[in-house]
């Protein structure tokens, strides 16, 4: 999932976050189109599905390890993602909310 790219990093939701999914790097588990709820969160485990802000834009993707602060994202359909494979380890911080409907558990 992306959004237009901007400049400036976004304000962490208050609570929720709602989000459409574009792009395939998540199907089968979300496809194009989709509407995702997101709930802000300081903690999150491998499984989780979370949006997350990259280079100026929403993404969505699923934490595949987390460790000193840090996250590795993946993409549910790996030929279609650019996930950390290609960028690395990103700052927990960067996690702006867990995907918490549609329920989308490894």
């Amino acid at each position: 999932m992306t959004s237009l790219p901007s400049s400036k990093k976004p304000k962490k939701p208050r609570l929720f976050l709602v989000r459409r999914v574009l792009g395939d790097s998540m199907v089968p588990t979300l496809v194009p189109g989709m509407v995702v709820l997101g709930i802000r969160t300081k903690k999150v485990r491998p499984g989780d599905v979370v949006v997350f802000w990259h280079e100026g834009r929403d993404k969505i993707k699923r934490v595949k390890d987390v460790q000193y602060n840090k996250v590795f994202l993946e993409g549910d359909n790996p030929m279609q993602s650019t996930d950390s494979r290609d960028f690395g380890w990103l700052e927990l911080e960067t996690i702006l909310a867990r995907v918490v409907w549609p329920k989308a558990r490894a």
